[in-house]
């Protein structure tokens, strides 16, 4: 029995972990697509103007939430209110935008972790 819920934790470990995988190769072909780096910079972490983040190595579960926000727009108490980004999130498909953040997640950015 202890090596049923054992097996069972384990697999709801490995779906949770892959929840939010997306094809990082997709995710590029995306980013030039929509031309991400027009505001966030070559690399996405040198935004052209300081009010834009920056958003390589971001974390990709943020990265997919944040852009599904974009989408939704201001309209509701989740939405967030850009008329750039919500223009662009619009285009996007759950699975487009979870590709686009994998992409995004695997550049190496400046974020540090404080303790």
């Amino acid at each position: 029995m202890k090596l049923i819920a054992l097996m069972t934790s384990f697999t709801l470990g490995l779906i949770t972990a892959n929840a939010f995988a997306g094809d990082v190769q997709a995710g590029k072909a995306l980013s030039e697509k929509y031309i991400c780096a027009s505001c966030h910079g070559p690399d996405l972490k040198n935004p052209i103007a300081p009010n834009y983040p920056k958003i390589a190595g971001q974390y990709e579960d943020y990265l997919y939430y944040a852009l599904k926000s974009y989408k939704v727009d201001n309209h509701s108490q989740v939405g967030r209110g850009n008329a750039i980004m919500s223009a662009q999130a619009k285009q996007l498909t759950l699975a487009q935008m979870k590709d686009l953040a994998a992409y995004v997640a695997s550049l190496p950015g400046d974020f540090v972790v404080k303790k």
